[in-house]
């Protein structure tokens, strides 16, 4: 089949009978006497309660206190309670039921460092871990409720940092490994975080990340994270702070002292907060999103079983970091599916750009899931990496971060699975606990495109007045509740409401273009708010400003995101100097300097430009869709309200038109008019 054919609407990838049957999908209809896939799904939105208790039970999720009633949405649909009178710790799910059965002894995590270390866990050792740290952890008086940040690369000691946070009842909190000590600390004092996972350094391109030092820096000003415990990566020697700071090796010596039996699982709730992830909007401070044991970790497994067909025979790699909601997804969905995580800790491109499909050569990685992001930046290689490498144990490619374009989807199609791997395009968001939308094993795929809505998960695309819209592009909008949607945000309900709930009675606004095709695929074209998503991470332009407003040179400041071959978007920066600063490059320099240590490198803006004024309404609210759409020359829509039109002018003319062929593919055009 050509290209030209798949462009113009057919199908690229379709399931053979082998796929079909063999497919973890397949089993679930099976296990729910359902014949298709599209009953399935009819099925799943129509009676969420029903559905909801029979994914529980094909995930076999071991309550200690069985639930006496799945939904509750006495509160109302936004505070829907799941699993209602249920005790569980997911902690239990993940690792004791492994013990009596054969994956005890297969492997749970499989680790290569960027240096060329490796280390294998086996479920039985895994298990005796996070018994051991949950038992340190409670030894250094942490438990039911108390908030621990988790500031790792990805390693095994995260994997059980992890799994022991939620072993003692408390709440897991992951941060971004690349974030500076300013985004650290807000998220800490945030939540009130008692305890911060780190460690001393990792490598990244052959240069040591000195971790421990940014995480001190964060750690200053936070009165009630009175203890930071250091994983030992790589060795280097640091200054600890006598009576807070404490190796992961003296922990697991401290919780021997405790005596056996002090790692036992916490007695939790069902809906206990299980972990926060953040997330940013478009004002404000980042948002601390909240999931419980019964919501985050079934969802994950369930979207990794029945869309990235995840079992006990497969090892998954997704190249992600545990600040980022993919990177807990991995952890709990695989190990509730008894499969075999495979992390690799360093660049993809380092020493050789073939790094990555080295890694999952030599591990004959099965499940194999990355960010078109990182497709865009590897598809300039020459050659196919399957012809150089072993790939054959290859089943499925999966990609989530941001939408696709379509020459490094053809190049992952092609390159790498040789056409004869799906593709399972999945998005959703850190409030979701996973997908929204999602291809399968089961259904055919389009370039770029989602087969449709995960199972449970009523999604529509509304026009403005919230009508169903199958010609244009919509708001994706979710009608019924899913058992893994946000508990709300952490201490500020009324935020919750207001993001998600309060465009339309009853209905989750997500905040995501989309738009249906004549086939029922679905396409994801960019976000209808103004948060940033760079590289698959998402970032408040709030957060930016604030920081660059704190130099004494800057007195307003506005941060947009604009599309990026590469990146998917970066951020560029519009700044107001203060009366007398001088406007030249050493300024903007510094300014650059300044975010990249606050915040990491990743998110420092691409551009930053210095302007005589903001454009604003009469109100003083700075119209930041304005000012991207004047950059990205587009149409700037209604601007009857602008109290300075010339501001706008002077944004044209710092970059006319250069953008407006990459605005137009990422659906800017569509979103900003």
């Amino acid at each position: 089949m050509t290209r030209n054919a798949i462009d113009a609407g057919k199908f690229a990838w379709q399931p053979d009978s082998v796929a079909r049957a063999r497919s973890r999908l397949a089993s679930f209809l099976k296990f729910c006497g359902i014949d298709s896939y599209d009953d399935l799904y009819r099925y799943s939105i129509n009676d969420i309660p029903r559905f909801t208790s029979q994914v529980i039970d094909f995930l076999s999720i071991e309550f200690d206190k069985p639930y006496n009633q799945i939904l509750d949405l006495s509160r109302g649909l936004a505070w829907a309670q799941w699993c209602v009178g249920g005790k569980l710790n997911i902690s239990r799910s993940c690792l004791d039921r492994h013990l009596d059965s054969p994956r005890s002894d297969a492997p749970a995590v499989i680790w290569e460092g960027e240096e060329g270390s490796s280390r294998i866990l086996p479920y039985a050792e895994l298990f005796e871990m996070v018994e051991t740290c949950a038992a340190g952890l409670r030894a250094l008086g942490l438990g039911r409720g108390d908030a621990i940040g988790l500031h790792l690369p990805m390693m095994p000691e995260t994997v059980v940092a992890l799994l022991a946070i939620a072993r003692i009842g408390a709440i897991a909190l992951p941060l971004f490994s690349g974030y500076g000590p300013a985004a650290i600390e807000s998220r800490l004092r945030d939540t009130g975080a008692k305890a911060l996972f780190t460690c001393d350094s990792f490598p990244r391109h052959g240069r040591a990340i000195t971790a421990y030092a940014t995480a001190a820096g964060a750690v200053e000003n936070c009165i009630k994270t009175t203890k930071v415990i250091i994983v030992e990566r790589t060795g280097i020697s640091i200054d600890k702070r006598p009576g807070r700071d404490i190796t992961w090796s003296e922990l697991l010596r401290l919780a021997r002292a405790s005596g056996p039996g002090a790692g036992y699982a916490e007695a939790t709730d069902a809906e206990d907060p299980l972990i926060v992830l953040f997330s940013s909007g478009t004002t404000g401070r980042p948002k601390g999103i909240v999931h419980s044991h019964c919501g985050f970790p079934i969802k994950a497994a369930q979207d990794m079983a029945f869309g990235t067909d995840v079992g006990p025979e497969d090892r998954i790699v997704w190249v992600t970091d545990i600040g980022w909601m993919m990177g807990p997804w991995l952890i709990y969905g695989a190990t509730l599916l008894g499969a075999t995580i495979v992390l690799y800790d360093g660049a993809p491109d380092y020493p050789h750009r073939d790094r990555l499909w080295d890694v999952c050569a030599r591990n004959r990685v099965s499940i194999l899931g990355l960010s078109p992001t990182l497709v865009r930046a590897m598809s300039s290689q020459e050659g196919a990496p399957r012809l150089k490498f072993d790939l054959s144990p290859l089943r499925i490619l999966a990609s989530t971060g941001e939408p696709w374009n379509p020459d490094p989807w053809w190049w992952l199609f092609e390159k790498v699975g040789g056409e004869r791997l799906p593709i399972i395009n999945y998005s959703g968001g850190t409030e979701i606990s996973g997908g929204i939308l999602m291809g399968n094993p089961l259904t055919p795929i389009k370039a770029c495109s989602f087969s449709g809505p995960c199972p449970g998960i009523a999604a529509d695309v509304v026009d403005e007045n919230g009508c169903t819209l199958r010609k244009g592009v919509g708001e994706l909008i979710i009608r019924q509740p899913w058992i893994g949607m946000a508990r709300g945000f952490w201490n500020d309900p009324e935020h919750y409401i207001q993001t998600y709930w309060s465009r339309w009675p009853g209905v989750w606004r997500h905040g995501d273009w989309a738009q249906i095709d004549d086939d029922g695929h679905w396409y994801i074209l960019g976000r209808s708010d103004d948060t940033i998503k760079v590289a698959g991470k998402r970032i408040s332009p709030a957060e930016i400003e604030s920081i660059l407003v704190s130099h004494p040179d800057i007195a307003e400041a506005a941060v947009v995101g604009i599309p990026d071959d590469l990146k998917g978007s970066v951020a560029v920066a519009f700044c107001v100097p203060a009366r007398g600063a001088q406007d030249d490059s050493a300024l903007c320099a510094k300014l650059r300097q300044l975010v990249a240590k606050q915040l990491g490198k990743t998110l420092c803006p691409e551009k930053i430009f210095i302007v005589s004024a903001l454009p604003r309404t009469r109100n003083a609210k700075i119209m930041r869709r304005v000012i991207r759409s004047a950059y990205l020359n587009l149409d700037l829509g209604n601007i009857s309200a602008l109290e300075n039109p010339e501001a706008v002018e002077a944004i044209q003319q710092i970059a006319p038109g250069q953008h407006k062929e990459r605005g137009r593919w990422h659906g800017t055009e569509s979103s900003e008019t």
